[in-house]
């Protein structure tokens, strides 16, 4: 089984930075990706950052310029850079690895708000 824990939600100001962790654990076999997306009450989730184990990494067009997505190979860790802030970024942001299959963490709270 796979276990993702992701940290670092909170509640920042419009034009601060938050940064969120994700380290996955358990029985990880071939990763194809890791990536954050995040979701709002009423809305589909949708794909934040995304970085391939080929290397390449994918963005939202709402976050370009912003966010910055990472990757500790060695500790099956990703992270996301959060910049510049905006009210609409509020939402619960989720991990995903991708291997055979994805697997979720259970969400992390983001809060941009005066």
């Amino acid at each position: 089984q796979v276990q993702l824990v992701e940290s670092g939600g909170g509640l920042v100001q419009p034009g601060g930075s938050l940064r969120l962790s994700c380290a996955a654990s358990g029985s990880i076999r071939r990763i194809n990706s890791m990536g954050w997306f995040r979701q709002v009450p009423g809305k589909q989730r949708e794909l934040v950052a995304l970085t391939t184990t080929s290397g390449s990494t994918n963005y939202a067009d709402s976050v370009k310029g912003r966010f910055t997505i990472s990757r500790d190979y060695a500790k099956n860790t990703v992270h996301l850079q959060m910049n510049s802030l905006k009210p609409e970024d509020t939402a619960v942001y989720y991990c995903r690895l991708l291997t055979d299959q994805p697997y979720w963490g259970k969400g992390t709270l983001v809060t941009v708000s005066p």
